[in-house]
C-alpha cells in the first residue's frame, strides 16, 4: 500500500487536528498539531528479508497473507523495537519457512518512493531443518535460478534482492558477517 499522510488526522499526543506545515525550508511539509505544536513524523518501517541458497537453488515462501497473497517472496518480515534486523530475520525466516539460518552478508537496502517500509536483504546459508510451510506461509520451495516465478514475486524488494544475488552470484559468500 502506497504511502499516504493524509491517513493522519489526529494528534497521538492531544488528539487535536493535524495541519501540513513546513516548518524549516527544503524539507518536506510536516504533519504539526494546530492545539499543541506537537511534530508528527512519519518515519519508515523497517523489515529485513533473506535471499537463501540451497541444495542449487533459492528458497522462496509462497504467501499465505495479504498483501500478495498466493505470491512468492524472499523469506523475511518486520522487525520489532529493539529487535537486531538479523536477529529479526532469523526470526521470521524459522516462523516463516521453517529453516534455522546464520547470517552471511548484507545484500543491499531496498526503498522505493511513495512506500514506507525500507528492506534489509541479506544472504543467509541454513543451518538447520527443512523448508516448510510456517504460520503466514502456503507453502515453501527451492526454484533453480531458471525457474524463479519472476511474473509471481509479490514485492519489488524480492525481486530485486533476487536480481542483485544473480547478478554478484555466490562468489562473494566468503565475507561472514556475524549476527
Amino acid at each position: 500500500m502506497p504511502f499516504r499522510q493524509e491517513l493522519y488526522k489526529f494528534c497521538p499526543q492531544c488528539g487535536g487536528r493535524l495541519d501540513k506545515k513546513v516548518i524549516q525550508p527544503k524539507e518536506p511539509p510536516r504533519l504539526v498539531c494546530r492545539d499543541c505544536g506537537f511534530v508528527f513524523y512519519l518515519d519508515p518501517k523497517l523489515a529485513g528479508i533473506a535471499i537463501i541458497p540451497w541444495q542449487g537453488g533459492l528458497v522462496l515462501a509462497r504467501r499465505a497473507i495479504e498483501p500478495g497473497y498466493g505470491l512468492w517472496v524472499a523469506p523475511g518480515g518486520f522487525v520489532d523495537v529493539g529487535e537486531r534486523v538479523e536477529e529479526a530475520v532469523m526470526r521470521e525466516v524459522r516462523e516463516e519457512v521453517l529453516l534455522d539460518i546464520r547470517i552471511q552478508r548484507l545484500l543491499n537496502v531496498y526503498s522505493y518512493r511513495g512506500r514506507s517500509t525500507v528492506i534489509v536483504a541479506y544472504v543467509a546459508e541454513v543451518a538447520g531443518g527443512t523448508p516448510g510451510a510456517g504460520d503466514e506461509t502456503l507453502e515453501a520451495r527451492v526454484f533453480r535460478p531458471e525457474e524463479i516465478p519472476w511474473g509471481e514475486i509479490a514485492f519489488a524488494s524480492t525481486h530485486d534482492a533476487l536480481r542483485d544475488y544473480l547478478q554478484v552470484g555466490p562468489q562473494a559468500e566468503s565475507s561472514l558477517v556475524a549476527p
